[in-house]
């Protein structure tokens, strides 16, 4: 309250502006059923870190328009809702502690919805505290099932491209690459012993992982998305990608 007591959040037009430039955002375990009706969900790094894929290209979200709004029909990631905050450890002592980002463009210091109120927290910074500390939760949850995944040896590297096109939607130029990640095989699934299949199930983790294997039927679905914006963009006159 002493460093931070004028600061809060306003109304702005654009929330989700910053998603524009986001094609693929994290997603926790708990995220693939919902995610997954939307979106691939997929793994990537040296981490296997979970991402829902919202584009084919760098700096280009296929589900976010050029007002900053997402597409109200697709899941917004928690990943995305929890901004501007963000949760951190605390070296110097065991807590976690609650983040702002400063630059943030609904952070003002003449706010709608203040932080605190006379000292005290008010019910929407609260309300941020519980969401990131959930949020955390489920992400220290995450690490615990890829690193189940990766012990059971399910995990195989894929390759995903797709064909640009024309304004009239003829193939134009090479195939391009949009990814190599990792996904969970579902022959090394079915292959597992009796007792090992049991504890993914046992444990929850067998749900999250059809849910994953199920969500790659959306490739299609953002490719096509990809497709359509060339071809928007070709007829408009401007360099296609």
């Amino acid at each position: 309250p002493e460093q931070h007591g004028g600061l809060g959040v306003k109304q702005i037009d654009q929330p989700f502006g910053f998603l524009r430039e986001a094609h693929a955002v994290p997603v926790t375990v708990t995220e693939f059923g919902m995610g997954g009706t939307a979106y691939p969900i997929i793994f990537v790094g040296n981490d296997y870190a979970p991402v829902a894929v919202m584009g084919v290209r760098q700096n280009e979200n296929l589900f976010v328009d050029e007002a900053g709004k997402t597409d109200q029909d697709f899941y917004v990631p928690a990943f995305v809702r929890r901004y501007p905050f963000v949760i951190a450890n605390d070296e110097n002592a065991d807590r976690l502690l609650l983040c702002v980002d400063r630059d943030a463009p609904m952070v003002s210091n003449q706010p709608d919805v203040p932080f605190f109120q006379n000292g005290e927290a008010t019910e929407f910074t609260t309300n941020a505290i519980e969401f990131c500390k959930e949020y955390e939760r489920q992400r220290r949850a995450t690490v615990e099932f890829i690193s189940l995944i990766k012990e059971l040896g399910l995990f195989e590297q894929k390759t995903v491209a797709f064909q640009p096109r024309d304004a009239q939607g003829q193939p134009q130029g090479d195939q391009q690459k949009i990814a190599d990640y990792w996904a969970v095989d579902e022959n090394k699934l079915n292959e597992l012993p009796a007792d090992k299949f049991n504890l993914l199930r046992e444990n929850g983790a067998l749900g999250a992982i059809y849910a994953h294997m199920i969500s790659l039927l959306n490739w299609q679905r953002v490719i096509t998305r990809a497709v359509a914006t060339s071809q928007q963009q070709a007829a408009a006159g401007q360099v296609q990608v």
